[in-house]
């Protein structure tokens, strides 16, 4: 499967064969999604159109190894997790997929990192190797190629001249967190932004507290003084990220949103009814693309929303574990 055709993809016809193709690879290589397509009967012959193929339940990352060949491992992704369970597993044969991801789809709904300043409110990677979060800042700090980008969690005093510094210079910056990293350091500070953007990566869950996005946004912009706050969202089994940035998230055109039917995991809904988030990511060429999360969502006419994860659906994703 050639990566460079992924991220060359334009229209839906295009991402129509592609995942046809990609299905018809991971299908005869990876074994665990051979095996689940075959256990759970589907019909594979005469698949017409991506919301026909298979979706491979996200629980299975934390019990088995989801991985086409033999190739050589580069790293691996553990989720975050809440509980003391088994954390799901990604692994990687080829980061460099991952770091073009992350900057296509930077380029296409934020801008060029050379850009901006980065300025990480989330644990940092060279700490936590195996988070596909931390190594998501730690390529955009090292795209920005600014002096001034780095991990500044538990680093309070330092991150606050920093920001001084930055509007002091009239340089563009970013505040890139954890959404209780971001909301403990705005309650504590409520230093002005107005000059800077925020992007909140998730994690809306601390503890025993819990805020939903939209609350969590009013509480931001009130907070820092700014008129727009963006989320990513993103998780370990995932390569590809999406974007909220006005209504809703929107995903770089080789990855889709398709919404499943909350009591028949094989039942696909549309007209931009709710229910279990589906998702395609071309990027996941050496893993599965086609995975069938607990996310409970909706789609709307430019991309999807999140409402909140699904009954009895175990907790993972980027919560501030510290």
């Amino acid at each position: 499967m050639d990566k460079n055709k992924i991220f060359e993809i334009k229209t839906s016809e295009e991402f129509n064969d592609i995942a046809i193709d990609m299905f018809e690879y991971q299908y005869k290589n990876n074994p665990v999604y051979n095996k689940y397509v075959n256990l759970c009967g589907f019909r594979t012959n005469n698949i017409q159109t991506y919301c026909e193929i298979p979706f491979l339940p996200i629980e299975l990352f934390r019990t088995k190894k989801i991985i086409i060949g033999s190739n050589q491992i580069e790293t691996v992704f553990f989720s975050s997790g809440t509980t003391n369970k088994e954390k799901s597993k990604h692994h990687i044969q080829d980061l460099d997929i991952y770091k073009k991801s992350i900057l296509k789809s930077f380029q296409k709904f934020i801008g060029d990192p050379k850009g901006y300043s980065f300025l990480c409110l989330i644990p940092d990677f060279e700490n936590n190797p195996n988070s596909s979060l931390a190594c998501m800042a730690s390529e955009l700090i090292s795209l920005s190629q600014q002096n001034y980008s780095g991990f500044y969690l538990n680093r309070e005093k330092k991150l606050i001249s920093t920001i001084k510094l930055l509007k002091e210079k009239n340089i563009k910056f970013i505040l890139f967190g954890l959404s209780f990293a971001l909301l403990d350091f705005a309650e504590k500070y409520k230093i002005n932004l107005e000059q800077g953007l925020v992007i909140e990566t998730g994690g809306t869950k601390k503890q025993k507290k819990h805020i939903i996005q939209q609350e969590l946004h009013k509480k931001l912009k009130l907070l820092f003084n700014t008129p727009k706050v963006y989320s990513e969202y993103g998780m370990a089994e995932l390569l590809s990220q999406s974007y909220h940035r006005d209504n809703c998230f929107e995903s770089p055109p080789w990855k889709k949103i398709i919404i499943r039917d909350k009591t028949n995991p094989f039942k696909i809904l549309k007209d931009k009814k709710r229910g279990c988030i589906n998702i395609i990511d071309l990027a996941n060429i050496n893993s599965c693309s086609f995975i069938a999360t607990n996310d409970f969502g909706y789609l709307t006419s430019s991309g999807f929303n999140i409402l909140g994860r699904s009954q009895n659906a175990s907790e993972r994703g980027c919560n501030l574990m510290i």
